[in-house]
This record gives structure tokens, C-alpha cells and sequence, in this order.
């Protein structure tokens, strides 16, 4: 006798039921292939900077034009992203995502073949201008192609891949930048093969093969009447989400100083000390998977508490021991924190606002990480140290959690998904 589905999906371990239940995986895959195209224009950069100022030490502001080259992007994207969603929803999804990733790939090589440093950031700039119609787009398709479940398992599955993509990245930049000073410029013809699989397998929601593959209780609505713009929930996603983005970027950008005030100079050995609590990012993307059938204020009151919790212990640690102890913490946070904040924002807003609202998302993320050192620098003058920075961020995102708790226990259970 045949055994029976369910007999079958209880025989499984927990990870071949999780691959099992990942529907339209030509799509997942090239959506989380995409989704980490942005995080390439810093990534890709950090092991070429140097060797790029000294090829245009002729140029006596090199030392300042080629970090904000390579944070030019981020700030692109964050004035640009909203106005990304606006054509979004206008114009549909697969044309734009198509035309966006094919021109990424153009504007991110083109520097391969440029000898100039104010040609190389124009290209930059542009750069960011595809970098936001992407992030915007993929966050928007897997709201549109899957359920609740379906999104929560993607999310994951990006947040747990992602670590592992940004470690190949920077060691084959720097393997082609050893070659040549702007060989790590070449990574980028990896969009081309991602154009090729968006080309093959995504779809227009909405369409008949739409109707046919996709459970999108609000695509159906979304059909039969058109809703105003929700701009409170807008609101909410923008302050949260900027909030969320500065706090994020706080370790990212100021590590190696906090590592500096306990004595660690090296910036090897801040790499040797770095690399253990790094992995605790996919500790956090389970996390997030683990939490995801809660309430959005309590998976907000979880990330506030770890990040917090991470961010306070690096400021009040003495020894190199306990400032490794914060940053494990701080990184589990921190692999919490884009999964569950796009889920989030997600359940916002219905399908035919979705593309604005995404684009408002990504916007305020990317505005978090441009303002971010400004406020860190700002706490560690009003503090004396980056420590004093650390503790000062920390209190402010266990203040957040606590708000959140309040918001997590006034609501009804009968709408576990409100925040």
C-alpha cells in the first residue's frame, strides 16, 4: 500500500519539508539571486578602495572621491526608491525589473573600462538608479507571487544565502583586483545570467499565468476595487524602517573603532575577532523564521531587544572577549532585521499600492544607512567615546522594543498579524 502524502511529509526531516513546501522555485531563486545585486555595489568595493586611490594619487581629492563612490549607490537609492515604486505600480513589474537588472549590469562593468574618477561616479550614480528600481521590484514580486507562508520562507531563505553570497563576493573581487586595480569592477557581469533567468521565468502578476500560480487573496481584491494610498501605514514603514536602518549600519560602519577603544588596532585581527560573530547573522535569519506566526510588534520587540542588547554590551565592554560576546549578539539582531522588516512592510499594503510602498521601504532603508554615521559621530561627541555611542544606540533600541512590547500586548489576538 502507497503511503500516504502526509505519512511521507511526517518522514521528513525539518529541512527537506522546508525545500518541499518552497513553491515556484525558478522564481524564488531568481528573485533572492536579485535581491542581493545592491548589496554588490559596497560589498564588491571594500577590497579595491585602496588600490583605487593610490591609481589616482594624482587626483589630490582621490582619498575622499572614491569612498563616497562607493557609498554613491546607497544614497541613490535612497531619493530615488519611492519614485521606483511609483512606476511600479503604473507600468507593471517584469518590464522594469528586466530593463533595471540588464542596465545594472552595463553601469556596474563600465568602470572596467574607464580611466577617469569622475566618469567612474557618474557611472556609480547611475548605478543606484537601477539599484533602486530592483530592490524595490523584488520586494514587491514576492509579496505579489506567494502567500504569507510563502514569503516568510523566502525571506529566510535569502537572509540565510545572503552571508555566504556576500564572503564569495569580496573574495573574488579581491582575487581580480590583485590583477588589476579596477578588476573588481568585472563581478558585476554576474547581473547578466540573473537578466537571462528573470527573462526565462518571471511572470507579470495578474496576468492568466498569474491567476494559475499565484494565492494572493489581495490580487483578487485588488481586481474588484480600487483603495486609497495608505499613508499611515507608509508613514509607519518609513519611521520604523529608518529607525531600524541607522541602528542596523552602527557596528557596519564604526566596528573597528569601538574594537580600537579596547585595544584592538589591527584591523586583522579585527577581521580574525569579526569572522565567528559573523556567522551569528544566520542564527538571526532563523530566528526570524521561528517568529514570523507572531504578531509584527513582537518580532519588532525581539529585533529591538537583541540588536539593543548587542549594541549596549559592545559599549560596555573592557576586554576584547566581551566585545566579541556583544557583537554575537548584535549579529543575530542584525540577521533579523531585512527579513523580517520587508515582511513586515509587506502585509502593508495591497497589490495595487505594493510597488509604492515597497519603493518607500526601500527608500528610508537605504536613507538609514547614509544618516547613520552622522548620528554615531554626533553620540560620540556628545559621549567622549564610540563606545559611549554604542551603549547610547543600544538604549534607544531597547526603548524601542519596549514600545513595541505595549503594542504587542494591546493587541486583540484575534489579529495576530497587526502591529
Amino acid at each position: 500500500m502507497r503511503r500516504s502524502q502526509s505519512a511521507v511529509g511526517s518522514s521528513m526531516n525539518p529541512v527537506s519539508r522546508f525545500f518541499s513546501r518552497l513553491t515556484m522555485r525558478p522564481q524564488g531563486v531568481t528573485l533572492v539571486a536579485a535581491a542581493f545585486l545592491p548589496i554588490f555595489a559596497i560589498v564588491s568595493m571594500f577590497p579595491i578602495v585602496a588600490s583605487m586611490i593610490r591609481h589616482f594619487a594624482a587626483d589630490p581629492a582621490a582619498a575622499s572621491k572614491v569612498p563616497l563612490m562607493v557609498t554613491a549607490p546607497g544614497l541613490t537609492v535612497a531619493v530615488l526608491a519611492p519614485f521606483a515604486g511609483f512606476f511600479v505600480d503604473k507600468f507593471g513589474r517584469r518590464r522594469l525589473l528586466l530593463g533595471c537588472t540588464f542596465f545594472y549590469g552595463l553601469f556596474g562593468t563600465a568602470p572596467f573600462f574607464l580611466d577617469d574618477l569622475d566618469q567612474i561616479f557618474a557611472t556609480r550614480l547611475m548605478l543606484g538608479v537601477c539599484e533602486a528600481g530592483i530592490l524595490t521590484i523584488v520586494n514587491t514580486l514576492i509579496a505579489d507571487y506567494w502567500d504569507d507562508t510563502g514569503r516568510r520562507d523566502w525571506l529566510f531563505l535569502q537572509g540565510v544565502v545572503g552571508p555566504f553570497l556576500a564572503s564569495g563576493v569580496i573574495l573574488l573581487s579581491g582575487t581580480v583586483a590583485s590583477l588589476r586595480w579596477n578588476g573588481g569592477f568585472l563581478v558585476y557581469l554576474v547581473a547578466f545570467p540573473i537578466f537571462l533567468s528573470m527573462l526565462a521565468f518571471m511572470f507579470e502578476p495578474g496576468g492568466a499565468r498569474s491567476k494559475q500560480n499565484v494565492a494572493s487573496a489581495d490580487l483578487q481584491r485588488s481586481s474588484s476595487a480600487k483603495t486609497a494610498f495608505p499613508l499611515a501605514a507608509a508613514a509607519a514603514v518609513a519611521v520604523v524602517t529608518l529607525f531600524s536602518s541607522a541602528l542596523y549600519y552602527v557596528f557596519i560602519v564604526n566596528g573597528s573603532i569601538a574594537f580600537g577603544e579596547v585595544g584592538v588596532t589591527d584591523p586583522a585581527a579585527v577581521g580574525r575577532m569579526s569572522f565567528l560573530p559573523s556567522l551569528f547573522v544566520i542564527l538571526g535569519a532563523l530566528l526570524f523564521r521561528v517568529l514570523s506566526g507572531r504578531s509584527n510588534a513582537a518580532q519588532l520587540a525581539a529585533f529591538f531587544g537583541i540588536l539593543g542588547t548587542g549594541l549596549a554590551v559592545i559599549g560596555l565592554a573592557r576586554t576584547p572577549g566581551e566585545m566579541v560576546v556583544g557583537l554575537c549578539i548584535q549579529q543575530t539582531g542584525a540577521g533579523m532585521a531585512v527579513p523580517m522588516l520587508v515582511a513586515w512592510a509587506q502585509t502593508k499594503f495591497p497589490f495595487e499600492h505594493r510597488g509604492r510602498g515597497m519603493g518607500i521601504w526601500t527608500g528610508a532603508f537605504f536613507f538609514g544607512q547614509f544618516t547613520s554615521p552622522w548620528i554615531v559621530h554626533q553620540l560620540n561627541l556628545a559621549s567622549g567615546s564610540m563606545q559611549g555611542a554604542f551603549l547610547a544606540s543600544g538604549c534607544a533600541a531597547v526603548g524601542a522594543m519596549v514600545a513595541a512590547l505595549v503594542i504587542a500586548l494591546r493587541a486583540s489576538p484575534a489579529l495576530p498579524r497587526t502591529a
